[in-house]
């Protein structure tokens, strides 16, 4: 057997022990013969995507379900392409790696004036542009120091939860490198240990807090799934016993189902038996937040922040004392071991938020049109635990909120980012990794389920060309309301630039699904989505749906209504 490999099948196995087995992407002239070494992996496919900027996206929702991915592109027109997905990566805290197949280093040198360039002769101005929206970026220049900067640049996106870049030129991708190198040297992908004596200080003083305080409180944040510690926080409410809320894009970090579950806290925009409990609490443990406007209710967080403890991914924050390079998932690991050994005695001093079990009220089907109200509540009782559902940015993000998720589900909203059209192909991503899952790790069958609108559904619909290809299964719900709600409601309500071509949605799976086996659906009444809920064969993902929900123009989760008025005030201000 050789000793050596290619440097390109050197990346892909070293992708693949990072977990990885689907590979997005578009093929260009400058990474054709890189993508020829996906086949040498054993369990490596390469997916193949209509456009970058789905292919960037499918990327996001496959991480976000697998923990990594990678997405392949080429110089300049390509990698361009898949600059919005990759920031949204980057805002929100999702690891993945963007590979750039990039012109041969003589080429650069000599200073050629190659096509899908500006024209300048300069050859960094695309990695420039992807340094601000990029943990770490570099482009490979010797041949020697290659492995080491890909072990380098997969250790940090899965570490730092954000993408990174490699810029890898065409001359190398035969190149050979030692074979030892994938064994000699494991991947390091644990989090390093928190400084014991920081921690130490840090852990004492919220355990002070702790222990004087009469109504504390967990709030939960989106970094607790993007960074690994929903077993610990879950551990410490069973400990403690106190109350845990969820924000919008922390909604699925802590399981729905659990009696420690208190309901959602968005701010303002909080139900009033919520906002009470939140706001008079003398101990909020706040828990990988991302304080951004549509997960406060524009900034109205109403707590003192004098009772507030942080725990961040990478510092930890005490009152006005911050404790740099302390990971959250260490310090909650040290905060369970503290409580639980520091004699305190814990019991369930509040009942529950009756708001929490305000989904309840789906139980009896009303007559008439289907409404928002009673999709999102209606939803709750179709869902299983597993099930991973995709909500776009508007009314489904909003509505998904007043649905009831059962434990271990996992709900997937770009809720910061918020770019409309991410949804359908992160479904898609999701789709992949659930399915990867599956064939690799023996996992059970795991249900992907979509919301998205008519109006951002066109943005992006060639992603269900993707699913198609590869046979994937997901429920595809379009909430047909005719237009940009979410817009309407923040501007201009019956101005033309709201408005949007009607498409005939119950043609795309006519257009898109060649040889495998599809349904369509179409729901204009209350009753019809409870029949469909309940049909037995509904449930099981045996086929690739798309269900039309016909809504009113202006019916809207009250949350979001209100959320739209305070954006408006804001954007006005």
């Amino acid at each position: 057997m050789s000793e050596t490999i290619s440097l390109g099948t050197y990346f892909f196995e070293r992708v693949k022990q990072a977990g990885v087995h689907s590979i997005f992407g578009v093929p260009g002239d400058f990474n054709l013969a890189l993508l020829d070494h996906i086949k040498e992996v054993d369990g490596l496919k390469w997916i193949g995507n209509a456009n970058e900027l789905n292919a960037g996206y499918e990327a996001d929702g496959y991480a976000r379900v697998n923990g990594f991915s990678c997405i392949v592109t080429t110089f300049g027109v390509g990698e361009l392409s898949a600059v919005n997905a990759i920031a949204g990566a980057y805002a929100e805290h999702i690891p993945l790696i963007h590979v750039v197949g990039m012109p041969s280093v003589s080429a650069t040198q000599k200073k050629l004036l190659l096509h899908h360039t500006l024209g300048d002769k300069k050859f960094d101005d695309f990695l420039n542009m992807s340094r601000p929206i990029s943990g770490k970026s570099y482009a490979i220049q010797h041949l020697d120091s290659a492995p080491k900067h890909i072990d380098d640049l997969i250790e940090t996106a899965i570490l730092t939860k954000r993408p990174v870049y490699l810029g890898f030129p065409s001359n190398f991708y035969d190149e050979q490198v030692p074979k030892s190198l994938l064994t000699d040297y494991k991947l390091q992908l644990t989090p390093p240990v928190n400084d014991r004596l920081v921690e130490a200080e840090f852990i004492e003083n919220v355990l002070k807090l702790v222990e004087s305080s009469k109504q504390p409180i967990i709030l939960v944040d989106a970094c607790v799934s993007r960074h690994n510690a929903t077993e610990e926080v879950l551990e410490l409410a069973k400990l403690t016993k106190f109350p845990v809320f969820t924000t919008p894009m922390g909604k699925s970090s802590f399981g729905e189902d659990h009696e420690e579950f208190y309901g959602h806290y968005i701010g303002a925009l909080s139900a009033p038996d919520v906002k009470e409990v939140v706001e008079t609490s003398d101990c909020v443990i706040s828990l990988g937040g991302l304080l951004s406007d549509y997960n406060t209710g524009s900034f109205s967080y109403s707590y003192s922040t004098r009772n507030v403890v942080e725990f961040h991914s990478n510092y930890c924050m005490f009152k006005s004392a911050i404790y740099d390079n302390i990971s959250m998932k260490g310090a909650l690991r040290s905060l369970i071991t503290t409580l639980a050994s520091s004699g305190l005695s814990f019991e369930r001093k509040l009942s529950p938020p009756s708001s929490k079990d305000a989904y309840k009220s789906a139980q009896v089907c009303p007559p008439g049109i289907l409404t928002q109200d009673y999709l999102w509540k209606r939803l709750s009782y179709f869902l299983k635990p597993k099930d991973i559902l995709v909500a776009e940015t508007g009314t489904s993000s909003f509505g998904i909120l007043g649905t009831h998720l059962p434990n271990n589900a996992k709900a997937i909203s770009q809720v910061l980012w918020g770019s409309i059209g991410f949804s359908l192909p992160a479904a898609v991503g999701a789709a992949f990794a659930a399915e990867d899952s599956r064939k690799f790790l023996s996992e059970d069958v795991r249900r992907t389920i979509l919301f998205i609108g008519d109006g951002s559904i066109q943005l992006t619909v060639q992603a269900i060309s993707d699913a198609c290809r590869w046979n994937l299964k997901p429920y595809i719900f379009i909430l047909n309301n005719n237009g940009y709600t979410i817009e309407k409601l923040i501007h201009g309500p019956y101005e033309g630039y709201n408005n949007i071509q009607p498409w005939r949605h119950q043609l795309l799976l006519d257009l898109f699904a060649d040889q495998i086996e599809y349904k369509n659906y179409t729901v204009k009444t209350c009753s019809e989505l409870n029949e469909l809920f309940n049909c037995e064969k509904f449930q099981t993902p045996d086929k690739i749906r798309v269900i039309e929900l016909f809504l009113e123009e202006f019916d809207a989760p009250e949350s979001l209504k209100k959320q739209a008025a305070l954006s408006e005030k804001i954007n006005a201000a």
